[in-house]
């Protein structure tokens, strides 16, 4: 894990509150929302690294900025050797094939009046324009059978309609298969399913990582399902990463507050059905972040210091780092 498949380095992701006719009508200049706001982290060959935090930490942000979809994204983002920010069209293009993303809801993700085949030769259409028909097909079978979707003649002409939930997640597994990718982003890859379901999802991506070589970056907010699957975690707050490590010992012996308190809020066999509340109020919106740490005011524990210094990132253990004034 010496050399990161993918450096991440002072990405920034800021948007304009207002549209440049409405800034010329008020003649004011335009607010800034930073939804990701200069965070740095590697993702190496091989493992699973966990993005984790409320809604409006900027989690899926990163993931569009890292699948070139965002022209506001700045810094750097180098993916086999190339800066995907600063890439042009076609370019970007090849990288994309290279990094393939897998979305939340399996239904409203696909096309309902195309076939599964069409829905999973997609990327071929795409990225191999030529490629004979007959060639497209015996692909998208191959990975329908990688997936799982057996015997695959059953599916390829079906519609999205005619499948299960779980059925739809691994279509959309598939597809994202086709280009033979080395990194795929999981945005919420299986909170649209019911608990069996995702213990089949998740073991199923664990099945391909190891048979396809895979590198996953999964995008989540469940702390639970982080320590099933996850080899690394990073805590994301507000546009800023609050602590990144091994998830053994960030999620064991956690040394920001945040990550604490989205630990105790984790439901357990001790405490079924008991509602638990841990941070007051809600996360900032990110064109009013707070000065010095931006989480002090739902902080328990935040000091004078907190409020008037952004805290660096630290040492904490064995590639474990938080960025907290307290540790």
């Amino acid at each position: 894990m010496d050399q990161p498949i993918v450096s991440v380095r002072n990405l920034n992701v800021w948007f304009s509150t207002r549209s440049r006719l409405s800034r010329l009508w008020r003649r004011r200049s335009p607010g800034v929302i930073k939804a990701v706001d200069g965070i740095n982290f590697n993702l190496y060959q091989g493992e699973t690294l966990a993005l984790v935090g409320e809604s409006g930490s900027g989690k899926t942000t990163v993931a569009r900025a890292m699948m070139a979809l965002l022209s506001e994204a700045e810094g750097e983002i180098r993916f086999e050797g190339r800066n995907v920010v600063r890439a042009g069209r076609t370019e970007k293009l090849k990288l994309r094939a290279r990094m393939q993303m897998i979305f939340q809801d399996p239904f409203d993700s696909m096309n309902p009046r195309e076939t599964i085949f069409k829905i999973v030769s997609e990327p071929l259409a795409i990225h191999r324009p030529r490629m004979p028909k007959y060639e497209r097909l015996s692909g998208a079978a191959r990975a329908l059978s990688d997936v799982g979707l057996l015997p695959p003649e059953d599916f390829l002409f079906r519609y999205p309609h005619e499948l299960s939930g779980g059925q739809r997640q691994r279509v959309l597994i598939a597809s994202a298969l086709m280009l033979n990718p080395a990194v795929i982003i999981a945005d919420e890859p299986v909170s649209m399913l019911d608990a069996s379901l995702k213990v089949e999802i998740l073991k199923l991506m664990a099945q391909l990582k190891k048979e396809h070589r895979l590198t996953y970056l999964l995008i989540t907010h469940d702390l639970a399902l982080t320590r099933y699957v996850a080899d690394r975690v990073s805590i994301m707050y507000l546009g800023e990463i609050m602590e990144i490590g091994p998830v053994e010992q960030v999620l064991g012996d956690p040394r920001h507050p945040y990550t604490r308190a989205l630990i105790k809020v984790v439901p357990t066999l001790d405490a079924v059905g008991e509602r638990k509340k841990v941070l007051e109020g809600e996360i900032p919106h990110a064109s009013n972040i707070p000065s010095g740490c931006r989480f002090h005011p739902r902080c328990p524990v935040a000091v004078k210091e907190c409020v008037r210094q952004v805290p660096q990132m630290k040492a904490v253990g064995n590639r474990h780092r938080a960025a907290c004034h307290l540790v």
